[in-house]
Parts: structure tokens; sequence; C-alpha cells
């Protein structure tokens, strides 16, 4: 559920839709906001993925919207497709795609599919608070345990804690690789970058728990944010071996669309003091630019500044050992299809 502490209302604020063709203001101060959960009956929930850039080719996103509230994240100006706000609307009024399970169990039975990794949170994270209570992400994954299809999985939340066996189970028989997204080592700007995450300390034990399990686990330090966070990575790596990961990632921000308003509203509003410099390390990083769409260039960056950044990110690496067992090969094919209305798929059904 959904803490008394973190639901408290907060005042709408969303950058102007593209997509729409008006723009209203408030006259005075604005309404407060509180969560509003919409269903979506969806077609399909296997999104196939095309970016050269990008590590994963599928993904399955149960939730439309987060409300972990990170001013960063590039998903937000996928809400304005639906007509809504990429800021607080973004946060709190949350898409759940009640029948993504069965959407699943339907694409793994199509002759066509040949048991690729899927990723979750490709877009929104799977395991934030709502999923306490519709467990779409637990049921995807029951059906990928069912059918022993490979997952990637990157989170936040704590709430994977409660799959722990799951999991375990699914990595035995196929293959499932947890990231825990861990940006910043300051919990003052934890609290305004993403007011509605989990405090570092708490991530950093849910890896030592998962990594206890048998689960491979590793750290994102996503996203980079030139002059303000680059300078965590060291400290964010001792303590993610500390903790059990093996491997890490990092990428730079990105600011598409509404982001970049929404982004640099929040730093303006409660980070002040840190607001130039940003802008001024992110437009060097961006040879002058806030943003850069293409691929190849969206999640690295330029110049002497990046340089500097990619060098610190390579030598805490191959101190630490990082990434080495990704030199191992690699699991042979796991997937298969049990019989349709078999005791193995009713497991998913059931919950545990």
């Amino acid at each position: 559920m959904i803490p008394a502490a973190e639901s408290q209302p907060q005042r709408v604020w969303n950058p102007p839709n593209p997509y729409l063709s008006e723009h209203r203001e408030w006259l005075g101060e604005p309404p407060s906001v509180e969560l509003e959960v919409y269903e979506e009956r969806a077609k399909s929930i296997l999104s196939e993925n095309d970016s050269p850039d990008v590590g994963f080719r599928w993904s399955v996103n149960p939730y439309r919207g987060c409300f972990h509230a990170c001013a960063y994240c590039y998903a937000r100006p996928t809400h304005e497709y639906l007509g809504y706000g990429a800021g607080t609307d973004f946060e709190r009024k949350i898409v759940v795609k009640p029948n993504a399970p069965d959407l699943l169990e339907a694409a793994f039975r199509r002759p066509s599919w040949q048991g690729e990794r899927i990723a979750f949170s490709g877009v929104t994270d799977c395991y934030q608070p709502l999923e306490a209570v519709w467990k779409l992400t637990q049921g995807c994954l029951k059906v990928c345990r069912a059918f022993r299809n490979p997952v990637g999985i990157i989170t936040k939340s704590l709430l994977i804690r409660r799959d722990v066996d799951l999991l375990k189970d699914l990595a035995d028989r196929a293959d499932a690789r947890v990231y825990l997204s861990i940006a910043f080592l300051d919990e003052d700007v934890v609290r305004v970058m993403e007011p509605g995450t989990p405090t570092i300390r708490k991530r950093f034990e849910t890896m030592r728990i998962l990594s206890k399990a048998g689960i491979p686990i590793g750290i994102g330090i996503a996203p980079v944010i030139p002059g303000l966070n680059d300078r965590d990575i060291p400290g964010l790596l001792k303590e993610a071996k500390r903790s059990g990961a093996q491997t890490a990632f990092h990428s730079l921000l990105r600011l598409p669309g509404s982001v970049q308003d929404v982004f640099f509203h929040r730093l303006r509003e409660k980070l002040p003091l840190h607001m130039n410099r940003v802008e001024s390390r992110i437009r060097e990083v961006r040879n002058g630019k806030l943003s850069d769409s293409r691929f190849g260039f969206r999640h690295t960056g330029q110049g002497t500044y990046w340089e500097t950044v990619d060098r610190l990110w390579e030598v805490w690496t191959n101190r630490l050992g990082f990434n080495e067992s990704e030199q191992r090969p690699a699991k042979p094919p796991s997937f298969h299809r049990p019989p349709a209305g078999g005791q193995e798929e009713f497991a998913f059904q059931v919950s545990e």
C-alpha cells in the first residue's frame, strides 16, 4: 500500500501538452492533486524496441505513469499521448493494465515467440506502489516462470523483496537479472529528484537481500546528471559491491520534450543553488544543447567533462571487478510451452 506520508496531495503543475490545441493556466493557487487510478484493457503487452542503443528488444510495462515522481523520467511525455500532463498528472494519474498477465501468456503461445529476454520497467517502474495491490508484475513473472522465459528488471522499489522466491525460481529455471536503480548518495537530493522512492539505505538493503538469495544483481547509476551526482559514482559503486552487486551500468541524463520543463522546474524550485551549474554542465556534455535525441548519442556525452566521467567509471568498475560475470558463457535456451490449462500454468494464477 502507499504509505500515508507519501500520499499527501500536492499542487497541480504540468508543462504545456504539445498534443493539445490549448493550454490552461490557473488563476491563483492551483488545486491539490490526489492519486487517481484508471484501468486500460490493453490489446497487447509486449512492446518491441528497435533503438540500436537500448540493450533490449522486448519490454513489458503493466503501468502507465509512475508514483515515484522522478523529475528526470524520460517516460513523462508518454502521458501526453493520453491527453494528460507530463508533470503531476504523470505522477498521480496512473493507468493499470489488469489483463497484462493474460496478454503475456497469449504472446508466449504464438509460434513466432522464441523466448527472448523481456525487460521489465522499460518505461515506468514495474514495482511502483500500486503493484502491492494489483500484482500485475508478479502475475507476468509467474507467466515467465511457467514458460521459462528469461527476464531483466530495473527498479527503485523495495516491493521486489516480495517476489524473491519467485525470482530465484525463475533465475534457476531460465534466467533473471535485477538492477537496483540508485543514482544519488545524498538523501536530500533524492527527496527532490525522486520524492516517491525509498531511501538510499533501503535500496542497498534490498540489493543485499536479493544477492543473498542467489539472484544476479546489479546497480544502475542512471541518470548521471553532470554537476549534481557525477561525483557520487565511486561511492555508489563501492556500496553496491559491498551489497553483492556483480554488474553496473550508467547513462547520461536525457531531457526529451516536456521532461526538460519538469526537470528544471524542480531544480529551480527545490535546489536553486545547483541550477546554474547543472544547466552549464549539461550543455557542456551536449555540445551546447540540453538534449540530444540521436541514436548513439542519447545516453552518452561528448567533450572533456564527459570523458572525465567515463574515465572515472572505467577506473572504479575495473578496480571493483564489476561486469566480470558478463564474460561468462550465456545460459542455454530454456523457453518451453507448457500444455494449455496444465498444472504448471495454473501456478501463476494463484497468489503466492
